[in-house]
C-alpha cells in the first residue's frame, strides 16, 4: 500500500430515519472506499454511549495486535477481542451511501431522528447529538488543559 491511510476527519449531523437508516458523509465513504472495506465496521462503544465506525484499516490493526497474544491463555486477548470483535457488525452500504444501524446499536446510542459523526482519524464515532454535547465540551476541555500543561502525548 502506497501512501498515508486518509483520517476520518470533520464533525456532521445528519438523520436517522424511521428505517433504521443513516447516510454515511461522503468523505468518510471515501475513506472507507480506499480502504477497500466492502461497508462500514460498526459496535457499541464499550466506553460510551456512543457507536464507533472504523473501515479494513483499524480492523486489521486490532487483528494483528491480537495476534501477538495467546488466544487460549490470556485474558487480554479475550477482553480485547470481546470489546470490539465480538460486537462488531460489518453493515454494507445502499446507493444512497446509507447504512442501517441494528436496532442494538440504536438503542445503545440513543440514537432518535438525528445523529452526529464524530471523525476521529482511525475511527469516527456516532452520536445521538444532545448526549454529544457534553462529551464535546469535556474532550475540548482537557486538550485545552493538556495544552497548559504540556501533555499532548497522553
Amino acid at each position: 500500500m502506497t501512501g498515508a491511510v486518509q483520517p476520518f476527519i470533520s464533525t456532521v449531523t445528519g438523520t436517522l430515519d424511521a428505517k433504521g437508516r443513516v447516510c454515511i458523509p461522503a468523505p468518510y465513504r471515501q475513506v472507507l472506499a480506499a480502504q477497500n472495506t466492502a461497508g462500514l465496521y460498526v459496535c457499541p462503544s464499550f466506553i460510551e454511549s456512543a457507536l464507533e465506525a472504523f473501515g479494513d484499516t483499524l480492523l486489521q490493526s486490532v487483528h494483528q495486535r491480537l495476534s501477538a497474544l495467546d488466544p487460549f491463555f490470556s485474558e487480554a486477548h479475550d477482553d480485547q477481542a470481546f470489546a470490539v470483535l465480538s460486537s462488531s457488525q460489518l453493515l454494507t452500504l445502499d446507493e444512497q451511501g446509507r447504512a442501517r444501524l441494528p436496532e442494538a446499536f440504536i438503542a445503545h446510542a440513543r440514537l432518535k431522528d438525528r445523529v452526529t459523526f464524530v471523525g476521529m482519524g482511525q475511527k469516527f464515532q456516532i452520536w445521538e447529538p444532545d448526549g454529544f454535547a457534553p462529551i464535546q465540551a469535556e474532550r475540548l476541555s482537557r486538550a485545552r488543559a493538556a495544552r497548559t500543561t504540556g501533555g499532548a502525548n497522553g
